[in-house]
């Protein structure tokens, strides 16, 4: 009996293992909608609804999925993005260069 429980010890961890696995990738039309979605951020209800309609339909998510990939990854590289843009800016002219190029 306490080898049959040993068993069950040991044999549950590994048969709970492949539960915590990582996701699969995401698919090329979960890309898609997730860019789509992206450049039509701020936009509500049924303005929302049409633009998505419209980018999932022309396949112009696949340039913005491009064009997001060039993107800075995280607030570290989009800072260092956005000072280098605005680089030769001074003062308060800098300031709000960088504020509005970091709120894209």
């Amino acid at each position: 009996m306490k080898k049959f429980i040993a068993a069950i010890i040991v044999a549950l961890p590994l048969s709970t293992a492949s539960v915590f696995a990582a996701d699969p990738p995401a698919t090329p039309q979960q890309n898609k909608m997730a860019a789509c979605s992206k450049a039509n951020k701020g936009l509500k209800g049924d303005e929302f609804k049409t633009a998505q309609k419209e980018c999932l339909s022309k396949g112009a998510a696949a340039t913005t999925v491009v064009a997001a990939a060039d993107a800075p990854v995280n607030q570290k590289q989009k800072m260092a993005a956005c000072s280098k843009e605005n680089k030769g800016k001074k003062g308060e002219e800098f300031k709000n260069a960088q504020k509005e190029c970091l709120s894209k």
